[in-house]
């Protein structure tokens, strides 16, 4: 079959990439998604086993960083798209691992930009390369109302973000340099269904359901604007068919929230679908010592967003936490199979057999 288009995603098996993989697929069937995943920890196929068999699906076990297997990948599947998510990603993780983020964050992009590069070799019409990254390159706001804008300047606090920071630098160098048709967008916290229970929403609800503590960093005061996940993948797809090249876009929810109140509306909301008596679990919140370089409040600012391709969130908060804490309560087979990492041994055999 010949395909209209070729899109590389790469860490589509990850949270945010199995969404916009499964949205590509579905909607395109005249697209041939390649999903290319290293499936480290927070990888997992079995995000993806209801489009796993679509014809115009393929998956490639490879790791960014290895440039010859990802100039071999644009080779072998004609490669003329690629939307950009894989990436270390977690904040903890980098402060005592601040190497690994570098190295996936940093030099995976770069073998991306540099394949791309020399598989289109100047030939840029139709194509196009869309790095997905972070809020938390700019920093932290203070509590005036303020927002990030597209305009914001960098000041990253943590290795993940410093990480992050520098690979939108050599996407945009890329662009300026050598004409490369490039595309940025920086989003907020996102939350949803196949998120890996080290991030706080997952992870909060499956404690709930064990009745285990809930730690919450310092007195969490800490705000963040929550994005659904789905939002995210739509806004993905708008931004890689319509955005303008060289262009940078802020995806955000318009939707912030204090730490502590969050989960407050997770114990009510987990307590309700479990038919707990709603907030009975408040006892299990505890406050643990604050993390280095915690910033204190992220805010995106998507009028340009809303203005020039004409997109905004679909889902009002409170909708969506209630689909995402029903979404684990009734996928508990999910969540214990990643809890206890059996799906990363199950998918370790499976290459190895292959």
């Amino acid at each position: 079959m010949e395909f209209k288009r070729n899109i590389l995603v790469t860490g589509g098996a990850g949270f945010i990439g199995s969404h916009v993989v499964r949205l590509f697929v579905n909607k395109y069937p005249d697209y041939r998604i390649v999903n290319l995943d290293k499936l480290t920890y927070a990888g997992n196929l079995a995000n993806l086993k209801d489009i796993e068999n679509a014809p115009n699906y393929v998956f490639v076990k490879a790791d960014i960083c290895d440039f010859e297997t990802v100039c071999q990948v644009f080779k072998d599947y004609a490669i003329d798209g690629v939307i950009h998510l894989a990436a270390e990603s977690h904040v903890d993780r980098s402060i005592k691992d601040p190497f690994t983020f570098a190295k996936t964050n940093v030099i995976g992009t770069l073998s991306l930009l540099q394949a791309a590069r020399l598989a289109w070799d100047g030939q840029w019409e139709g194509k196009r390369f869309y790095h997905i990254s972070t809020d938390e390159v700019y920093g932290a706001l203070k509590m005036d109302g303020s927002f990030f804008t597209e305009t914001t300047r960098y000041q990253p606090h943590s290795p993940y973000s410093a990480a992050k920071a520098s690979s939108d630098h050599f996407v945009r160098a890329f662009h300026d340099t050598y004409g490369l048709p490039t595309v940025v967008t920086n989003c907020s916290n996102n939350y949803g269904p196949y998120q890996f229970p080290e991030k706080l929403i997952p992870l909060f609800i499956n404690n709930i359901r064990h009745r285990k503590p809930l730690p919450v960093y310092g007195k969490g005061e800490n705000i963040r604007d929550w994005l659904y996940v789905v939002d995210h993948a739509r806004a993905i797809d708008l931004i890689f068919h319509e955005g303008k090249d060289g262009e940078t876009y802020n995806i955000g929810g318009f939707n912030e929230w204090k730490n502590i109140d969050l989960v407050k509306v997770l114990i009510r909301t987990t307590d309700r679908l479990l038919g707990r008596a709603e907030g009975e679990d408040l006892d299990l919140i505890t406050f643990v010592t604050d993390r280095a370089g915690h910033d204190l409040r992220y805010a995106i600012d998507s009028t340009k967003l809303k203005t020039e391709l004409g997109w905004e969130p679909s889902l009002q908060f409170e909708e969506g936490i209630e689909k995402t804490v029903r979404w684990y309560l009734e996928h508990q087979d999910w969540m214990d199979n990643v809890t206890s990492g059996d799906y990363q041994r199950y998918y370790e055999d499976m290459y190895k057999n292959r």
